[in-house]
């Protein structure tokens, strides 16, 4: 079962900052104002949205962690390195998620056919095989196009390392739950626990329309932040084709202040030139505190 070609098809964006105000337009008659609400992220009771940044946040932080072991590319990020995420599970799913917004292959093991069904069904994984053999020829056929794919195979973890000794199969990335893996003394890197811890994370999320407006929104995200930063432009493009149906409402990022002042000063910007629609875009941050 695959859902990589789904992906590729895929061209959509949703994400949300803090404070307490609401900015709101002159009301039209007949249409509600649009609105640009800052939210204190503290007082943000457990829904699917705050549910959704805060997966949002996880995932980055892995994506943030995999690219400080290796150069990242302006265009293909990690392209062509190989993540061995080990036992596929929650521990796993925001590596495997990460590693293909960064360009890399991954690859996870799982006896547990329920565990297997459930990353395809989240798209955590975009093939489910049987052996390693399967594996490998899914895996040497995109890492040699340097493009994204994950695969899980149905072994237990540790008889699929065994297979891959054998075989010779060295995986450039690996979690640090593995750091007493034989990989490591192959050449194989650990993923940091955390690369990021300078700024927040912030998201931000249409109540309608998000196809007309989380792009919109986007675009002033991406526009704060420099064009060589290669490692956040890219995120911003393709971290909602990863992140499931959240991501369809919600987008985020790590921005530092001057960012986020910078980022909300452009959205109200935005939508000043579009106080005849009826929209609200909330901007949250740091709910992660």
């Amino acid at each position: 079962m695959s859902t990589l070609e789904a992906r590729k098809r895929a061209a959509t964006a949703s994400l949300i900052p803090p404070g307490n105000k609401v900015l709101s337009r002159p009301p039209q008659p007949g249409v509600s104002p649009t609105t640009l609400t800052s939210v204190n992220s503290e007082s943000v009771p457990s829904h699917p949205i705050s549910n959704a940044a805060k997966s949002a946040e996880l995932v980055y932080r892995a994506y943030a962690a995999m690219a400080d072991t290796f150069a990242f590319d302006a265009d293909l990020g990690l392209g062509g390195k190989l993540l061995y995420a080990g036992e596929l599970g929650s521990p796993s799913r925001d590596l495997l998620l990460a590693a293909n917004i960064a360009g890399a292959a991954s690859l996870a093991a799982s006896a547990d056919p329920a565990a297997q069904r459930l990353a395809i069904r989240e798209g955590v994984v975009d093939f489910s095989v049987t052996s390693l053999e399967e594996a490998l020829r899914i895996l040497k056929n995109e890492i040699r196009k340097r493009q994204p794919v994950s695969v899980a195979v149905g072994a237990d973890p540790l008889h699929l390392v065994e297979q891959m000794l054998d075989r010779g199969v060295l995986p450039d990335l690996l979690p640090l739950s593995v750091h007493d893996s034989p990989f490591i003394v192959q050449g194989a890197r650990l993923i940091p626990d955390s690369a990021v811890d300078m700024a927040e994370f912030v998201t931000w999320s249409v109540d309608r329309e998000f196809g007309r407006w989380m792009p919109k929104v986007d675009a002033c995200a991406r526009a704060v932040i420099p064009a060589e930063d290669h490692l956040r432009q890219r995120w911003l493009r393709l971290a909602p084709r990863y992140l499931g149906r959240g991501a369809q409402r919600l987008h985020g990022v790590w921005l530092s202040p001057e960012e986020t002042t910078r980022f909300r000063a452009a959205a109200e910007e935005m939508m000043q030139g579009h106080s005849e629609a009826a929209v609200r875009v909330e901007i949250r941050g740091g709910l992660f505190g």
